[in-house]
């Protein structure tokens, strides 16, 4: 903990600029830096606002994530290729001494969560409520005694665009718990598990791990979840500015509403050609036993999830295969493994658009637009779940204002978002 004055003069005088450049890769006077902190002295005037002006707080960051590779792999157990992104959530925060979580988010009504019953409330079901009493619900199983806390939080995460809000979310109250309550004995990957699991049983929502790995981890990092219990994570150091390409996500103005049993029909699919095979999950099952079952597997559970198990097991060796393209620095080859990503994806994967709406195809012309701006340069792919929402594209630095507008002519201002990876998962940034 720091006080509140001091961490105000230490941040307008420059003396925290080190560590915020450690934390977003951005670099001494920059512009972005003079944006850090202004967001940072910010969310500080925003908590005495709200909480009152205390002696002591501490600042958090916890940043969003982009799937880079293992498209609808993570939940059988496959491999995957993620990394945080330089959009987060930024929040102060400060023991209040009670058994009441209280977070104001800005622009939203306040959360106020009573730690002295942490078992899921149906109500809370879809609401950032369910997420708070999840995350102390996991901490208090690992054995730690969570209290109350204030917290006031600012994000620029963009809601909706696969960027993972929610896992952002998670990893910061995770974050913040184990600094004041867990004396630092959750590792990143305990926090991932725990987001998970409050995302899982008190959100309501089926999700993978790799959101919640690839927020609370940081940097470019390849995930294997053969053992899910005990996930091999391994970082990879590479500058993705050194591939003369920038990452653009796509806002396609697609819906997520309605969408769950869109999503959740994906690893149920899976799983039942798991099960028909006597497994648990793909990963355990026998590519070329699969391969042979086609025709029982076609009559027994359709059409549809015999390809989505197909993408499965291509497009787990391509995770691999692109996380052994940017050790070696070959960009070229990883550019191409994305490509054919994007193209199994939407062939097979099948989760470019939902079949109860077929006419509303957002994510369908933005791939189709990026595909025929970008020629035989560059990548694009699906993004993240899929069905609405966002496209991901490689586009050559040297291409990028004229993808960028013309994305923009049609999809709307501000649809193409540039953005970069951070060398940093949820920290601590001032204690």
């Amino acid at each position: 903990m720091i006080e509140l004055e001091k961490a105000e003069l230490i941040i307008r005088t420059g003396k925290a600029d080190t560590d915020i450049c450690e934390v977003y890769g951005c670099s001494a006077g920059s512009e972005q830096l003079s944006t850090y902190r202004s967001r940072m002295l910010h969310v500080i005037d925003g908590f005495c606002a709200t909480f009152g002006k205390k002696n002591e707080i501490a600042l958090f960051s916890a940043p969003g994530r982009t799937e880079l590779g293992g498209n609808h792999t993570d939940h059988q157990h496959g491999k995957v290729l993620a990394a945080s992104v330089n959009l987060d959530i930024v929040a102060c925060a400060a023991p209040n001494d009670s058994q009441i979580i209280r977070i104001q988010s800005e622009g939203y009504p306040l959360d106020e969560v009573d730690l002295t019953d942490l078992t899921p409330h149906p109500e809370e079901t879809n609401r950032t409520a369910a997420l708070i009493r999840g995350v102390a619900a996991g901490a208090y199983k690992l054995g730690f005694q969570v209290k109350g806390f204030d917290a006031y939080m600012i994000s620029n995460v963009l809601r909706g665009s696969g960027l993972s809000s929610s896992a952002a979310y998670e990893t910061m109250i995770g974050v913040i718990v184990n600094l004041f309550f867990c004396e630092d004995g959750l590792s990143a990957i305990d926090i991932a598990k725990i987001g998970q699991y409050a995302e899982n049983i008190y959100f309501g929502k089926p999700c993978g791990l790799m959101d919640q790995m690839a927020s609370s981890v940081g940097g470019i990092i390849a995930i294997d979840f053969e053992k899910e219990s005990d996930p091999i994570v391994q970082c990879i150091p590479y500058d993705m500015q050194a591939s003369e390409h920038s990452l653009c996500i796509i806002d396609t103005g697609g819906d997520h509403a309605e969408l769950t049993a869109d999503y959740a029909a994906i690893p149920r699919e899976m799983g039942e050609i798991a099960a028909a095979l006597g497994k648990q999950v793909l990963r355990e099952v026998n590519e070329a036993e699969f391969l042979r079952s086609i025709p029982s597997l076609r009559r027994q559970l359709g059409d549809r999830a015999v390809l989505r198990a197909m993408h499965f097991f291509t497009e787990n060796r391509r995770a691999a295969d692109e996380r052994d393209a940017l050790e070696r620095g070959n960009f070229e080859r990883f550019r191409q493994l994305v490509r054919r990503s994007g193209r199994s994806s939407a062939m097979y994967l099948q989760n470019v658009y939902t079949g109860v709406n077929p006419e509303k195809q957002d994510m369908s012309i933005a791939l189709a637009l990026a595909e025929n701006i970008l020629g035989d340069r560059g990548a694009v792919r699906v993004h993240g779940g899929g069905f609405a929402g966002t496209i991901q594209a490689f586009v050559p630095n040297d291409m990028l204002p004229y993808f960028k507008s013309t994305i923009e002519a049609v999809l709307g201002k501000d649809a193409c978002h540039v953005l970069e990876i951070r060398p940093a998962g949820g920290v601590v940034i001032m204690e």
